[in-house]
């Protein structure tokens, strides 16, 4: 019985995360812009997140004992407001402004205007240093709640995550916890054509993290990871989701160019009949 009620668990959090990938797509194609490489890479990992993991009330979004999750790789924006509607933050009928002249949907997430948004990001490199000031004032004043950050992995190019991560460790900050999405590519090449950053899970070890790696596309491998955070007692813990940039979609699966395009009119049919289904 017990089987039964993971497995089906896992196959509602996998619909739900092909439909945050069809509805964050069809908001990129009608506003002209977006980041849909990075949105559908994305996706299992933030369905997990709000659907399963975070101990949120979208009912009263400054609930004090909330837990915070940031998305510090903001470009991918589209995703979270899917998700946030689709969580019941807001009417999922606001995301057709996305992008459009004094939306509150920006490109990049502003905590000012809409509900559920923890911290302003676009800026690469913000989201864990924040993230570790959110961690760090849980601490001092013994609230319940965790943390999450969400990173790219180009993102960690950075020096300001890697002043982060030693701040956290020194801490302790075990009620911490950074999601990298390694889709291996970042704006116009691959991450290790333009910085080295293997042996990835060893450089966080080294900075005090206590690592896993998992697929970031199995729903229920997410799942386990981060409901067993901290992984070990004192330390922060870093999750090394191992994604495809343009997760879904055939013609934009590892494709650099992804990052930032716009499906056309025939691209988008393509890709919405292909994202039916959970990829596998």
């Amino acid at each position: 019985m017990q089987t039964l009620a993971v497995a089906e668990k896992r196959e509602t959090l996998a619909a739900i995360a092909a439909k945050m990938r069809r509805t964050s797509l069809g908001m990129v194609r009608a506003a002209g812009m977006g980041h849909p490489g990075g949105d559908l890479s994305a996706a299992d990992i933030l369905t997990v997140l709000y659907f399963d993991v975070l101990r949120i009330d979208a009912d009263n979004p400054k609930w004090a004992d909330r837990d915070r999750f940031i998305m510090s790789k903001g470009h991918c924006s589209a995703l979270l407001y899917a998700t946030l509607a689709e969580a019941g933050f807001f009417p999922r009928e606001q995301l057709a402004t996305y992008m459009k002249p004094l939306s509150m949907l920006n490109g990049h997430p502003d905590r000012n205007k809409l509900p559920g948004i923890e911290a302003n990001t676009g800026p690469l490199g913000h989201g864990l240093p924040i993230g570790v000031g959110c961690a760090k004032a849980a601490k001092i004043t013994g609230a319940p709640w965790k943390t999450f950050v969400l990173t790219g992995d180009g993102e960690l190019q950075e020096g300001s995550n890697w002043e982060a991560a030693m701040a956290a460790n020194h801490f302790g900050l075990d009620n911490l916890t950074v999601i990298v999405d390694r889709n291996r590519l970042q704006q116009g090449d691959g991450t290790e054509a333009t910085i080295t950053m293997e042996p990835l899970a060893d450089r966080w070890r080294s900075f005090g993290w206590a690592v896993r790696e998992v697929d970031g596309h199995d729903v229920g491998a997410l799942a386990d990871a981060l409901h067993a955070v901290p992984f070990e007692q004192g330390r922060p813990s870093c999750v090394i989701a191992h994604t495809m940039k343009g997760r879904g979609v055939s013609f934009m699966e590892n494709r650099a160019e992804w990052h930032h395009r716009v499906p056309t009119e025939e691209e988008i049919g393509i890709a919405m009949d292909e994202l039916v289904e959970r990829p596998e």
